[in-house]
Parts: structure tokens; C-alpha cells; sequence
């Protein structure tokens, strides 16, 4: 698979809007809503936004103040993906003439689609893209990207049509160049500050706690711009970089400690907020609160669970189904899981976990 499409071939038939550059850090807000990975299932992005009060029924922005933070990994394992980077792209300006904010961040999968990793693009996405010139598109991209010497093997031109279905051409080039997408991400932050709050993607990892916010956002714009050569590497595909480390959400919080601190010490903040890493079902802090694991797993793909972090002056709250939990962000977490596993329809993930919690502390005496 070409890493990249040539534009060059397509720009007569095809072109997209370039998108508007958004702010990287914010102070004094008083109501912050943040929600985890979304991986294509706009139903659920939906809901959750109108449980938060801060869209209506038409899907407007009535959020007032409230700055919404989308904490990245809109696109892959669901098919709506584009339906919901243009919900945020719309709520944007309306948030902004309430003052309000909306801060969609960059997450692995969107650096993938515009790299040309396309392993979890689900047929949807393509079908989302599909033009009335799609045929048209599919036949050219065969024409220049299909190996010629193997153009007559019926099993190679199958397989080559069934990775290059209808609507991939106009998918690459709304993800590559000046793509509406591509524009829209590179202009968007890998790491937001919002007063005491750090929002990223994955996490910083050890080799970039020394960064500042700007060098980091810079570094990711750059390495989906395709600009980076040895020895800087790609941010935007580094296990410790923003968009991939998980050393936050799945290290030892005893080993991890001084490094948890060491980030927030640099960024100023009192906790990070993290997505990339599924939670067992809902809004889990660990490190004693300094790092706040929100990708519940809201879409389909990861059992639809809903739920999203809000912060409001100093109480912070996790909504579950629609249902304000206070947040412990110390002590002890089972109370708290529980109260949101009742919540849950039988067999959710979330209270398999909170059963199996329960029956490992029952012979302590709990």
C-alpha cells in the first residue's frame, strides 16, 4: 500500500475546504466536558453530548461556556467517522459565538489515516466518502497504483479491488495534503492545557517530558505533514509519544510515580487526561487522580459504553448514562465503580469488572 497518494492525479475532479486553526491552551473556565475515543459511531457521540447539555435535539451547540474536549480517535472500527469530525467541525463556530470552545485532539488513528495506515477503517468509512465519481476515481487510482505486470491475475485484481473499494480515493484525498480532514487535524492540538487539566491523546512518555506543550503540538503538525527525517524520528508514530504511549494508563503506578509528577510539575497542571487505552467501562483515575482515564469505550466496537469527565470549578464528576457520579479522585474506587455498574445493562463490561473487584476482596472481609 502507497504511504501516500499523489494528488496531483485526482485534484481535477476532486477538491475539499482547508479547515481553521484552533487555540492550544486555555485558562479561568468554568465547565469542561471531555470525552474519550469515538472509533466512527456518531449515535453515541451524539447522546452523549446531548447527556453533557451541550448540544439540543437538532444537534446544535447549547453548551453556553462549556469547553468541549474530544480527546482524539474519532476515526477506524465504526462507520460514521466523517459524520462526526463534521458535528465538531460545526459545533466549533457555534461554540465559539457562546463562548465556548470545542478542542477535538489528534489520536493515533487519525495520524494513521493520514500516514496511510488504514488497517481498521471499516467499510462504512470508505462508504461514507463514495462520490458520484467514484467509479471514475477507482478506475484511475487502477490505472496508476495497481502493480501493471499482474493487472490480468483475476485473484491480484480482486484483492486489489477489495482494499480499494469505492470511496477510498475520495477518503486518501480528504486525508492527505490539503485535504478537509488532513487540514482540520494538523490544526488541531496533540496537547491541550486547560487550567489545572492536560488533555492528550496516549500520554508523554519519558523522552518528552522535557518538551514544552508548543514543541509538541509543532513536532505532530510537522511529522503528519510528512516533514520529519532521522534523527528527530516521527512523533506521530513514537511508542512514548503523544498519540501512543500507555505508560499512564497500564504502568506501575509505584515505578511511574516520579515520572506522573515530573509531567505535571512541567506542564503546571494537577492531572492529565488521557484517552487511547480502554477503561473497564467508564471514567477511571489512577495515580491518585493525577491521571484520568476517559476512553470508556463509547462506541459499538468496544460495547457502546457512555460515559464522559466533567469538570466543573473545583468538583469533577463523571457522567455515566447520563447520571452525575462524583468523581473520586482518591481512596478507594469500588464504591464509586459500583454506583456506575448499576447503571449498566446486565453484562456490561464495567460489571463483570466490578464483580470480579468484589469477589477478590470478599475473603479480606470487605
Amino acid at each position: 500500500m502507497l504511504r501516500f497518494l499523489s494528488q496531483s492525479l485526482f485534484l481535477p475532479l476532486l477538491a475539499w475546504p482547508v479547515a481553521v486553526v484552533g487555540q492550544a491552551g486555555v485558562a479561568g473556565v468554568s465547565r469542561i466536558v471531555a470525552v474519550g475515543d469515538v472509533h466512527g459511531d456518531y449515535g453515541q457521540f451524539v447522546t452523549i453530548l446531548r447527556q453533557a447539555g451541550v448540544i439540543d435535539g437538532k444537534t446544535r451547540w447549547v453548551g453556553g461556556r462549556t469547553h468541549l474536549v474530544q480527546t482524539g480517535d474519532v476515526p477506524d472500527r465504526g462507520p460514521d467517522s466523517r459524520k462526526v469530525m463534521e458535528l465538531l467541525m460545526a459545533l466549533a463556530p457555534q461554540a465559539q459565538g457562546a463562548g465556548g470552545a470545542v478542542h477535538a485532539l489528534v489520536g493515533n488513528h487519525e495520524a494513521m489515516n493520514m500516514l496511510g495506515d488504514l488497517r481498521y477503517v471499516h467499510p462504512g468509512e470508505y462508504a461514507a466518502f463514495r462520490s458520484g465519481r467514484a467509479r471514475q476515481l477507482q478506475s484511475r487510482a487502477w490505472e496508476v497504483l495497481s502493480d501493471s505486470a499482474r493487472r490480468g491475475d483475476k485473484a491480484y485484481k480482486a484483492q486489489w479491488f477489495a482494499e480499494h473499494p469505492l470511496g477510498w480515493v475520495e477518503q486518501r484525498m480528504a486525508f492527505e495534503g490539503n485535504g478537509r480532514y488532513a487540514s482540520w487535524i494538523r490544526n488541531n492540538p496533540a496537547v491541550l492545557k486547560i487550567d489545572d487539566y492536560l488533555f492528550v491523546h496516549g500520554g508523554i512518555g519519558p523522552r518528552y517530558v522535557d518538551s514544552t506543550m508548543a514543541a509538541i503540538n509543532a513536532h505532530v503538525r510537522e511529522a503528519l505533514r510528512g516533514d520529519v527525517s532521522p534523527p528527530e524520528g516521527n512523533i506521530a508514530e513514537d511508542p512514548e509519544g503523544p498519540l501512543w504511549y500507555r505508560g499512564l494508563a497500564t504502568g506501575s503506578e509505584a515505578e511511574l510515580a516520579a515520572h506522573v509528577d515530573s509531567v505535571l510539575a512541567r506542564f503546571g497542571v494537577k492531572h492529565i487526561v488521557i484517552g487511547h487505552t480502554v477503561t473497564p467501562g467508564t471514567i477511571l483515575p489512577r495515580f491518585g487522580g493525577k491521571v484520568i482515564m476517559i476512553d470508556a469505550g463509547l462506541s459499538a466496537a468496544y460495547g457502546g459504553q457512555q460515559a464522559a469527565l466533567v469538570v466543573e470549578g473545583d468538583s469533577t464528576f463523571t457522567l455515566h448514562r447520563g447520571k452525575r457520579l462524583p468523581l473520586p479522585l482518591a481512596g478507594d474506587l469500588l464504591p464509586y465503580l459500583e454506583a456506575a455498574a448499576a447503571l449498566d445493562p446486565a453484562g456490561s463490561r464495567l460489571r463483570q469488572y466490578v464483580e470480579q473487584l468484589a469477589a477478590a476482596r470478599a475473603p479480606h472481609g470487605r
